[in-house]
């Protein structure tokens, strides 16, 4: 072969050899995603699996945030009509007030509950007959407020028919009544009606008889054919009102989600919801892995709420006052939950793992007709209040409440009574209340009453178990929202 030929193949072949070097040693260029999630390649089938389950799990905990104000008032539904009875004429009261032995969300002990559960779907259109001199409320299932009634309400304590229509009624609509659609076919009736002062402290026969003139029934139903009211007294009786800890939680959102119009639930969160299964009128089937992490979910979901309630916002949005321990339960929302530029989901789910209803007149500063809750977990020092310790609450004189004041002890899990001996922790101003020279009041808590409390003056405490208290105002004074009436932080004493 001729020099020059073998030459020239020796040059083509060493170019060529040293162009696949080079092509081999740079990679064609990656985007920053590619170069993120495995080099652009598919994730090995067991990470994938892996983080699908993660996702869902996650899901569940959106979930659990978003529908906790719904699983709130259906658990209260099931507690009480599993006790007392079902119907639109079925109307519990809390006839010589509630107690610890009814498990329910921060209840008060100081005024005459009236609670009942309406189904729109089932009856129709249904007048609600409220008394005057209410504090009270209606509400959707997702303790959306429909209308406060009462003081703030449009009757303005006066009384008068409520008129309330299911979220599709497209029939007549009559005139005469405060008329509001509700956006759920199930409506929470929450009505408070105030004990004046007896001989002994607050009578309670004065506010059952208001509340017992209450009257519900079907508008288009004939007089006749309407059922008589039933008013079961709850009070001395053991319920459980609470909402589901276990996978009833999930059953029970899915009836929901099936019995309540599309229009009900907001898309986004009927897509959260669709993640995990839950689907209007689709079956929800989830496999044994996703029954592991729903039920995961629902044990880590209140760990996470209860993480946020024990430590301040880091806005400062739910301090009352700048140097003391108390705290605004809506973290300066709206009663929707409304801040300036969002829905705050954390805080909404904070307040309905320990209370139920919220409506405009408990967050409004209205003054003399609403009402306040400051509220704390920690004494003077910082430190959590625990049942097995001694404390004193001092009350200056005249706080600004023209209906009533009162103080509650509460587990800090629930929000449900501190469930001690005593059954009702709780005192308010008509109480038989030892006040000091100046009209302030001490009041104290602890597991045994401290030597120097009046026995009126004490609230009984578990021993190793937190708690968290309570100052309530009804009829809240300017002296109130300005800020010179003030109550004083919780201290320990020995």
């Amino acid at each position: 072969m001729n020099s020059k030929v073998i030459f020239l193949t020796a040059a083509i072949t060493s170019a060529l050899s040293a162009s696949t070097v080079l092509a081999q040693e740079t990679e064609p260029p990656m985007t920053p995603l590619m170069e993120q999630i495995n080099g652009g390649k598919w994730l090995d089938q067991a990470e994938a699996a892996k983080l699908r389950d993660e996702l869902y799990y996650q899901r569940a905990i959106d979930a659990y945030f978003r529908t906790l104000p719904a699983l709130n008032v259906i658990g209260m539904r099931d507690g009480s009509e599993a006790k007392f009875g079902a119907g639109y004429n079925v109307l519990p009261i809390w006839k010589e007030r509630m107690d610890s032995r009814a498990w329910v969300p921060t209840p008060n002990a100081d005024v005459i509950y009236s609670m009942s559960y309406l189904d729109l779907k089932e009856t129709g259109p249904l007048v609600v007959a409220a008394p005057p001199n209410l504090i009270g409320m209606f509400t959707d299932f997702f303790q959306r407020t429909i209308t406060d009634v009462g003081a703030i309400g449009p009757d303005r304590a006066r009384g008068g028919l409520y008129l309330l229509l299911p979220p599709d009624y497209d029939g007549q609509v009559p005139q005469g009544y405060y008329t509001f659609t509700s956006p759920t076919y199930n409506v929470f009736l929450f009505f408070r009606t105030i004990m004046p002062k007896g001989d002994k402290g607050p009578d309670p026969a004065p506010a059952v008889a208001a509340a017992e003139q209450t009257r519900v029934y079907p508008l288009w139903t004939s007089e006749k054919e309407v059922k008589p009211m039933e008013f079961p007294n709850g009070s001395g009786q053991d319920v459980n009102m609470m909402y589901p800890v276990d996978m009833s939680y999930w059953t029970k959102l899915k009836e929901l989600v099936d019995y309540e119009p599309v229009a009900a639930i907001a898309p986004e969160v009927r897509g959260v919801l669709a993640s995990i299964g839950i689907v209007k009128g689709q079956p929800f089937e989830p496999t044994d892995k996703q029954k592991e992490l729903l039920q995961k979910a629902v044990e880590t979901a209140p760990k996470m709420i209860m993480a946020l309630r024990q430590d301040w916002r880091s806005d400062g949005r739910d301090r009352y006052y700048p140097d003391r321990q108390y705290f605004n339960a809506w973290g300066s929302a709206t009663s929707e939950w409304l801040q300036d530029s969002y829905l705050d989901v954390n805080q909404r789910a904070t307040y309905f793992q320990v209370a139920y209803s919220s409506a405009p007149a408990m967050v409004m500063r209205t003054l003399g007709a609403g009402s306040k809750y400051p509220t704390t977990l920690r004494d003077a020092d910082g430190d959590f209040l625990e049942g097995g310790k001694a404390y004193r609450l001092h009350l200056p004189p005249n706080p600004p409440a023209a209906l009533f004041w009162a103080v509650t002890a509460y587990n800090i899990t629930d929000g449900s009574m501190v469930a001690a001996p005593q059954l009702m922790p709780s005192i308010n101003g008509m109480n038989d209340v030892a006040t000091n020279a100046d009209g302030s009041v001490d009041l104290w808590f602890g597991p045994e009453k401290p030597g120097d409390a009046a026995d009126t003056n004490w609230i009984q405490t578990v021993p190793d178990r937190n708690f968290l208290v309570t100052v309530r105002l009804y009829g809240t004074g300017v002296e109130f929202f300005d800020q010179t009436w003030r109550p004083d932080d919780v201290v320990k004493v020995k």
